[in-house]
Order: C-alpha cells, then structure tokens, then sequence
C-alpha cells in the first residue's frame, strides 16, 4: 500500500468523486492528516480503511449521520464491523434469491404455466424488509415492548396486503410531510402537530398488535426516537432539523390529554 493518498487518487481509487471525499472531510465524518512538508491532504492505511467501512455503510442503506455516529462510538471495532458487513450482505443475498424466485414466478404467471396470488406478489419484498427490521431494531424492540409485541408486528407485516402497504408508505409519508408543515409554526400543540400525531398513530397501528397502542407506548416510543440516533437521522433528515424533537413535544402533549387527533 502506498504511504498516502492525495484526494483525488483516493477518489479515483474507490470510484467516488472528489467533491465526495471533501464533504466526508467538512462533515467530519472522513478527516485526511496533513502532510507535513507540503500541507497537502493525504489520506493514509487508516483513513482508507474507515473509507471503505463508509462505503460498506452506505451501501446498506445507512444515512451519514448514522455512520459518523457507529465510527465514533467508544466501542467502535472494526473487526466487529465487517463481520456484521459479510452479515448483512449474506442477508443481502438471501434476498436477492427471493426475488429473482419472485420474478421468475411472476414470469411463469404470465405465460400461463402457473397462478400466482396477490400475496405471493409481494412476499420477496416483505421478507426482506422484515430481515432488514429485525437486524437493525430487534433487539430494541424486544427489550422495550415484549417478544409477544415483536411477533405479532412481524406477523401484521407479513400479512399486508398490497392496499395496506401502499397505506402505510403513504402514512409515512404524510407523517413527514406534517412534520415539516408544523415545525414551520413552531407549535407541537397546533392543528398541524397533532395532525402529524394522528398520521403517526394510525401508521403504527398497521404495525403493532390488535389492542396494543396506548398514549403511554407512543410517547415511549416517540421518546426512544431522540435516544436512537438511527431514527433522529431518519426524521431530522427526512422532514429537517428538529423534527425528531417536535415529534416526540406533538406526542407528549396529545399523551397529557391536551390534544386528541
């Protein structure tokens, strides 16, 4: 390996551009050492390695704040990272598998060999998606709302039909959207607030178990948001600055009996 990397042979080496490496740098997410006859930025063994775990990172899905925040947490091991990378990919491929039998039965539907359900439609998408949840937010689950909640969520989604998941895209969406309406007013108390407090609730009602929801379980849910930074990444970037907080103020204030959506 080379002693350093400029900017622009990094980039050129890991198929990134230079504007991205520089970002990485303002952010703090990627910072180059300074080489000390010229000043120059130059990325060495170090800095190529978090590179690539980035990119890992990245292509899973994961947003930048939540990568700067897994790369800098006290316990950060880079082993552990990859063997939850190969993890993760092998999942990946798993997937992968699922839908190519997906399509190909899909294909056979077509041409008349066989028949194929509403339901069949949808299982490698949902499948992977309930793989990709229980990686990420399992253990959490479990721990704050009980096994039993787990799987009864898990079974809701496996048993979406294609109008419930085209409802719950759209919940999520309207959810973000009423978020950034009513941060623009300041008020988590106003119409707009509880309006996204509503749109929330019913999104999570497709999810939890018939029963299951109280005010109590939404504010500790809305209040695990600001402690995770997986979901303050999702609705800070999502629906701006804030919205997590402004979030988590809309649902305590509709738990304390002061707004009913």
């Amino acid at each position: 390996m080379k002693m350093g990397y400029k900017v622009k042979e990094l980039a050129e080496l890991a198929g990134i551009s230079e504007r991205t490496l520089r970002y990485y740098d303002s952010i703090g997410l990627l910072k180059p050492e300074r080489d000390r006859p010229n000043g120059y930025r130059v990325y060495r063994k170090a800095q190529v390695d978090q590179l690539q775990q980035i990119l890992f990172y990245r292509e899973m899905g994961f947003a930048l704040a939540q990568i700067k925040a897994i790369l800098l947490a006290p316990d950060y091991s880079p082993e552990a990272a990859l063997r939850e990378h190969l993890t993760a990919l092998r999942k990946k491929e798993t997937d992968i598998r699922a839908l190519i039998r997906n399509v190909e039965k899909s294909i056979r539907a077509l041409e008349g060999e066989t028949s194929m359900t509403d339901q069949e439609k949808f299982e490698g998408f949902k499948a992977r998606i309930l793989r990709e949840n229980e990686a990420k937010y399992g253990v959490e689950v479990r721990a704050r709302f009980g096994e039993k909640a787990a799987e009864e969520s898990n079974r809701k989604v496996a048993g979406m039909s294609q109008e419930q998941w085209a409802r719950q895209e759209q919940l999520a969406i309207k959810v973000l959207l009423l978020l950034r309406e009513g941060m623009a007013t300041g008020d988590p108390a106003g119409d707009i607030a509880q309006a996204a407090v509503a749109a929330h609730r019913r999104w999570l009602s497709l999810f939890w178990g018939e029963g299951t929801y109280t005010k109590a379980s939404h504010l500790a849910l809305a209040e695990g948001y600001l402690t995770d930074a997986r979901f303050t990444a999702y609705y800070d970037e999502q629906a701006g600055a804030g919205a997590t907080q402004f979030l988590r103020d809309a649902v305590a204030l509709y738990a304390q009996g002061a707004k009913e959506p």
